[in-house]
C-alpha cells in the first residue's frame, strides 16, 4: 500500500478544544502463563492537590495490561481487597462461561477467584472490567478497567509496531462526571471531563514513523467519532476481535461503549509537529449519546445531559508531539493483514429476534429503562438455549430513540447488514460490540463452539452501563446435544425423569428425596426454540408432562427448582 503523509496542517477548531499538558500515563504489563490482580480501594489525583476516591487493580486507577499468546494456558488469581462484592469479566474473550466473569461468578469482599483457561482468541485487543449486576457503572467509572493484548504467529509474521509503550500504545478513552469536591458521580448523563488512560487533558511523545494505537471506548455512555486534526489519514488495521483482512485508510471512525479498534497512524517526516486524536462529536446523527440531541426527536431530554460542552461539539482527545524514530522504525503500512473468513448467511441454523424497547413511549422515554424482547435481567432465569455448535443469525431491532451499543459474550460475530445495507468496512472484522441506532435493524452472524453446559450463563446486554444496571441484559446457555442421554448433567441425581426415551405421550418429572420442590419448566429444540413453557405449585414434588403434540425427536428440559436449574435431554419416539 503507497504510504500517505499526515497533512501538516493542524488547523484551530472553533469548538471545544482542550490543552493538552499532561504526559498521558502507560498501564504497566504483565505477561506470561501466571497473573495476579488485587481489586483494590484507593485515591488518586486527576486534578492536582485534590484527592479522589477510585478503584483499580493493582494500583489506584485502572489495571496493568495482560499479554498473552494465543495456545497458552493460562492462570489468573484475582484477589477482591475491595469492600465491595464484584466480578471480573474478559471482555472479548472465547472462554468457558465459568470462567467468564458474569454477574452470577461474585467475588466477595476479601475472596479471590481463580479462572483457568486456554488462550483460543485471535491476535487483537480486548480488556477487563467488573460485571455486578446493578454495580457495573459504579466499579468501571471508579476506575477497574484494564487491556488484554492476545498475541498469536499470524500476527508476529507482520510487519507491524509491537514494542509496548514505544511505537504500541494502548488508549483508553472515557468520560467521567465529578463533583465540586472533585468526587466521581455514578451514575450521572453529565460526563463532561474527557481523559485517556485516567489522564485528563493528555500528550504523549511518539516517534516519527508508523505507531500504533489500541484505542477502547471504556466510557460509561459516550459514542466518540474518531478523527484526527486536519482531516488526516489513519489506518484501522484491527476491529474487536482481531486484525482485518487489509488495513482501512479512513479519516473518521465511530467507536462505541465496549468497542475497540486497532489504527495506525504514519508520523514518518513529521519530527517537531503534533497532531491531534479527536473526536468529531459534531458529525454524530441525532439519537447517539455524545450528539446535540441524544433521540432521535429533537424535543426528547434526557435529564442531566445539557449543558456539556462535549454534546455534538468537536474536541480533542489526545495531543501526539512527534520526535525523533526509534532504532529500528516501521515506515510503510502494510499492503494485507490476515485472512478473515465469516460465516456464509446460507450456513445459519436459526435466526433470533431480539427486539429493543423504552419502558414507556413519548418524549421522555430516553429517562427510563430499556428493555431486551420486553424483559429484564433476572439472575434465576436463562433466557435462551442454544445448541453447541449452532450457527445463528440474530436479528437486532432498536424500536427505542436512542442507540444501544449490543454486547454478546462467548462469541465473536461478523455484521450482516444495517436495515438491509452491508456494513462499512470498518463493520466486516468480528465483533463482539455493535451500536444499533434507533428504529433500526442489525442482523448478525456467529457460530458457538468448544463450550456448553456450565452452571452458570453468558450474558448479551446493551454496553451503556447505566442502561446494563438497569436490567437492560438477558442471559443465555449453551448446550452440547451430542452428550448422552444417561450421561448429560452427570452427577445431578436432584430429580429423576421417566420415561426417557418418550414412548407414550407424555413422561414424569419427579423431584429426589431431600431437594427442592419444580416451580416450573420449560422444552426446547435442538435449535433452541422454545416448545413449552409453564409455571406450577410451588414446592411441586412430582409434575407429569404432556407432549403428543409434539414432533419425535431430540429435546432438551429445563427445570427450575428453587435457584437451581437443571437440564436434561429427552427423546420423544
Amino acid at each position: 500500500m503507497k504510504k500517505t503523509k499526515l497533512f501538516t496542517l493542524i488547523f484551530l477548531l472553533a469548538t471545544v478544544s482542550l490543552t493538552a499538558q499532561n504526559p498521558l500515563i502507560i498501564p504497566d504489563t504483565l505477561s506470561g502463563t501466571e497473573f495476579n490482580l488485587n481489586l483494590q480501594n484507593g485515591t488518586f489525583q486527576f486534578y492536582s492537590g485534590t484527592n479522589t476516591t477510585t478503584m483499580g487493580v493493582n494500583g489506584d486507577i485502572l489495571g496493568p495490561t495482560l499479554i498473552m499468546n494465543q495456545g497458552d494456558f493460562v492462570d489468573i488469581m484475582v484477589d477482591n481487597q475491595l469492600a465491595d462484592t464484584t466480578t471480573i469479566h474478559w471482555h472479548g474473550m472465547h472462554v468457558s462461561a465459568a470462567n467468564d466473569g458474569g454477574p452470577h461468578t461474585i467475588i466477595l469482599p476479601g475472596d479471590t477467584w481463580n479462572p483457568k483457561f486456554t488462550v483460543m482468541d485471535k491476535a487483537g485487543t480486548y480488556w477487563y472490567h467488573p460485571h455486578l449486576h446493578m454495580q457495573t457503572n459504579k466499579h468501571v467509572s471508579l476506575g477497574i478497567a484494564g487491556f488484554i493484548i492476545v498475541r498469536d504467529d499470524e500476527e508476529a509474521a507482520l510487519d507491524l509496531p509491537r514494542t509496548y509503550g514505544v511505537d504500541d500504545f494502548p488508549l483508553a478513552i472515557q468520560t467521567k462526571d465529578f463533583d465540586d469536591q472533585k468526587q466521581i458521580v455514578v451514575p450521572s448523563n453529565s460526563d463532561d471531563v474527557l481523559m485517556v488512560n485516567a489522564t485528563i487533558d493528555p500528550a504523549l511523545d511518539v516517534p516519527a514513523q508508523v505507531v500504533r494505537f489500541r484505542l477502547l471506548n471504556g466510557s460509561s455512555q459516550r459514542v466518540f467519532n474518531i478523527g484526527l486534526s486536519g482531516n488526516s489519514t489513519f489506518y484501522q488495521i484491527g476491529s474487536d476481535g482481531g486484525l482485518l483482512s487489509e488495513p482501512l485508510a479512513l479519516t473518521r471512525l465511530q467507536l462505541a461503549p465496549g468497542e475497540r479498534a486497532e489504527i495506525l497512524i504514519d508520523f514518518d517526516g513529521m519530527e517537531g509537529q503534533s497532531v491531534q486524536l479527536m473526536s468529531y462529536a459534531a458529525e454524530l446523527a441525532d439519537g447517539i449519546y455524545g450528539a446535540k440531541y441524544p433521540g432521535i426527536m429533537q424535543f426528547m431530554v434526557l435529564n442531566g445531559y445539557d449543558p456539556n460542552p462535549l454534546n455534538g461539539s468537536n474536541f480533542d482527545i489526545i495531543t501526539f508531539n512527534i520526535g525523533a524514530q526509534t532504532g529500528n522504525p516501521v515506515t510503510n503500512i502494510p499492503a494485507s493483514l490476515v485472512e478473515v473468513t465469516p460465516y456464509p448467511e446460507e450456513s445459519a441454523d436459526i435466526t433470533r429476534t431480539l427486539t429493543f424497547s423504552p419502558e414507556f413511549m413519548g418524549p421522555d422515554q430516553l429517562n427510563g429503562r430499556f428493555f431486551i424482547n420486553g424483559l429484564t435481567f433476572d439472575m434465576e432465569v436463562i433466557n435462551f438455549t442454544i445448541p453447541l455448535n449452532n450457527t445463528e443469525i440474530w436479528s437486532i431491532t432498536n424500536q427505542s430513540a436512542i442507540a444501544h451499543p449490543f454486547h454478546i459474550h462467548d462469541v465473536q460475530f461478523f455484521v450482516l447488514d444495517r436495515n438491509g445495507v452491508p456494513p462499512p468496512a470498518s463493520e466486516q472484522g468480528r465483533k463482539d460490540v455493535i451500536l444499533v441506532n434507533a428504529q433500526e435493524t442489525v442482523r448478525f452472524i456467529t457460530k458457538f463452539e468448544d463450550f456448553a453446559n456450565d452452571p452458570v450463563p453468558y450474558m448479551m446486554h446493551c454496553h451503556m452501563l447505566v442502561h446494563e444496571d438497569d436490567g437492560m441484559m438477558l442471559s443465555f446457555e449453551v448446550v452440547d446435544t451430542t452428550t448422552g442421554i444417561d450421561d448429560f448433567n452427570a452427577g445431578d441425581d436432584v430429580f429423576v425423569l421417566f420415561p426417557n426415551p418418550i414412548t407414550d405421550g407424555s413422561f414424569t418429572v419427579e423431584k429426589s428425596n431431600g431437594s427442592t420442590g419444580i416451580t416450573s419448566y420449560e422444552l426446547y429444540s435442538l435449535t433452541g426454540n422454545r416448545i413449552l413453557q409453564k409455571t406450577v405449585s410451588d414446592q411441586n414434588p412430582e409434575i407429569k408432562i404432556n407432549v403428543s403434540d409434539i414432533p419425535s425427536g431430540l429435546y432438551f428440559l429445563k427445570v427450575y427448582a428453587g435457584k437451581a436449574i437443571h437440564t436434561r435431554k429427552v427423546v420423544i419416539n
